[in-house]
């Protein structure tokens, strides 16, 4: 077989795997929401017009043409939650930090050499369940929290079980909000955090919650959760409740996250 009408050389290679990448973090953005369906519905029409363009069938393939002239604006509107998501996230991202964008996509991950801040966090998790005291903490990534962490109380506060529990003490005046975390340090407290308004989440879930799944679809943060009503802990990743079986699950789940 003749091959010889492809040219193949390193920038071909460097555009599939930036295609590849780009399609994945479209496909993590969209999966197990509607979305993927109306890109799935998208994808088959576009595999019908380009079988009458090769099989001559002039007028449907023409109407198919005419609807994907116009129908990128209609990408826009329908696609609106999830372009806004993938924008947040590269405008979030800090290229001149040690978490570069590069992180975003995840071809690279920076080695922590110390996990024991997360001990902490679930040990002290474990001690707001116990009171049905309510928490939220997000945990940094790669991503660059300051869009969320300017709506809070800026801090630099070494991360200790004590501090924690004081935090989401009920007559604290720091309880309200989230807390953030990067690294070993607490850096700001009572952050607003992005509500999200997916229709999925069950009843018995509150504010906190909706918080929790609302920074976790947006960036590549990390949260905890603990009830006010049950004490039931929540872990949360992608936009998704991750499932455990204890508290030696969860704190094993988490370290694997954040290394």
């Amino acid at each position: 077989m003749n091959l010889d009408f492809i040219d193949f050389d390193i920038f071909s290679i460097i555009d599939i795997v930036l295609v590849a990448a780009l399609l994945y973090y479209v496909y993590k953005l969209v999966k197990n929401t509607v979305a993927i369906k109306i890109l799935v519905g998208i994808l088959i029409i576009l595999i019908i017009w380009k079988v009458t363009q090769v099989l001559q069938m002039e007028m449907l393939s023409s109407v198919l043409g005419r609807f994907f002239q116009v129908g990128m604006f209609g990408l826009i509107v329908v696609f609106q939650q999830e372009i806004r998501k993938f924008l947040l996230m590269i405008g979030s991202a800090n290229i001149t930090n040690k978490n570069s964008l590069l992180n975003q996509f995840q071809f690279f991950k920076q080695e922590n050499t110390s996990l024991d801040h997360i001990d902490v966090l679930i040990k002290a998790c474990e001690k707001l369940s116990k009171t049905n005291t309510g928490g939220l903490i997000v945990l940094k990534r790669g991503t660059n929290l300051d869009f969320v962490t300017s709506t809070g109380d800026q801090m630099n506060i070494e991360l200790n079980q004590p501090i924690v529990q004081s935090i989401f003490y009920k007559n604290s005046p720091l309880h309200d909000g989230a807390m953030v975390v990067d690294e070993d340090k607490i850096i700001a407290t009572r952050v607003i955090l992005p509500v999200s308004n997916s229709r999925n989440i069950p009843l018995r879930f509150g504010l906190r919650h909706r918080a929790a799944l609302g920074i976790t679809e947006k960036t590549d943060a990390l949260a905890l959760v603990v009830s006010e009503e049950n004490g039931q802990i929540s872990y949360l990743k992608d936009g998704e409740f991750v499932i455990f079986e204890d508290i030696d699950d969860l704190t094993t789940k988490v370290k694997n996250d954040m290394s």
